[in-house]
């Protein structure tokens, strides 16, 4: 599924398995993208989405430079998120990694990519997509933020039907790890520049962002529940129970872990580059 592969903005990765996230991903294999990947991939619409990560990772990089120095950085940091922010090698690198994580497996594969062919798996991926688009817009999602909370004061059974969804994925829990993985990433590439004196022992560096973890927590929790209301709203109950049912399936349990740990590995290149790149844009500024 797309929404349980994503991370919760461009620069927070989210992570299904515990790695050492001091150090900074790269690709772990070399496996071939096979033809059943690539049908996969399209019927993920991989291609509409990372377009849509983009954008929201250039947002995030604004939001970098108007808080960490409010004078901006100059058009140096432009260029710099539009390399890191390359569609052709992110798409590249999760493909690489999305085919070393599902491996050989025809009749999984063949099941995976069944579903999202259908007509209501295409119809998912396409609203998915339509959702992360519109919280590009901050009214958007402050509307969807409301609505959610009016699901859970109502009572609401979609609440509840959402709350089994983020179960059957384990999503909370994925996206609060790949947040706190990404931040550290950024923290360690920033480190590794210089702008903040000597560099500091990793553990006082995973401290720090362990310090973040409930606000993180809360604010994962909210976020999905808004994101995924206003996704799914189209979506009869009954369909949602067939989406969910894939999910808990060992078909969508693996396509889950996969495509968790593909963005993982790209995403927290990702955060490492931007951390560096800050870093070096402040010494620069202040030279």
């Amino acid at each position: 599924v797309v929404t349980l592969g994503l991370p919760l903005s461009g620069v927070s990765p989210a992570l299904a398995q515990s790695a050492d996230p001091s150090v900074p991903a790269s690709s772990t294999g070399t496996a071939p993208v096979s033809a059943e990947i690539t049908a996969l991939a399209r019927a993920l619409r991989l291609d509409d989405l990372f377009a849509v990560l983009r954008d929201e990772g250039l947002a995030s990089g604004a939001r970098i430079e108007a808080d960490m120095f409010p004078s901006g950085f100059g058009s140096g940091w432009a260029t710099a998120l539009d390399r890191i922010y390359t569609l052709s090698a992110l798409r590249a690198g999760f493909d690489r990694e999305l085919a070393v994580e599902l491996g050989e497996d025809p009749e999984s594969l063949a099941e995976m990519q069944a579903f999202f062919a259908s007509d209501l798996g295409a119809r998912i991926v396409g609203l998915e997509i339509a959702a992360r688009r519109a919280f590009l817009d901050p009214a958007a999602e402050d509307a969807a933020r409301v609505a959610a909370d009016k699901r859970r004061t109502a009572r609401d059974p979609r609440a509840d039907q959402i709350d089994r969804f983020i179960t059957a994925g384990d999503l909370l829990e994925m996206n609060v790890a790949g947040a706190l993985t990404g931040n550290l990433a950024f923290m360690t590439g920033l480190d590794e520049s210089g702008a903040n004196g000597p560099a500091l022992p990793q553990d006082e560096l995973m401290q720090n962002v362990w310090g973040q973890e409930a606000q993180i927590r809360e604010d994962t929790a909210v976020w999905m529940q808004a994101y995924l209301g206003l996704a799914y709203a189209p979506l009869t109950d009954a369909e949602l129970d067939t989406y969910i049912t894939f999910w808990e399936s060992p078909a969508g349990q693996r396509l889950n872990a996969a495509l968790f740990l593909a963005f993982d590995s790209v995403f927290r290149q990702v955060s490492h580059d931007l951390g560096r790149e800050a870093g070096l844009a402040m010494l620069g500024l202040d030279i």
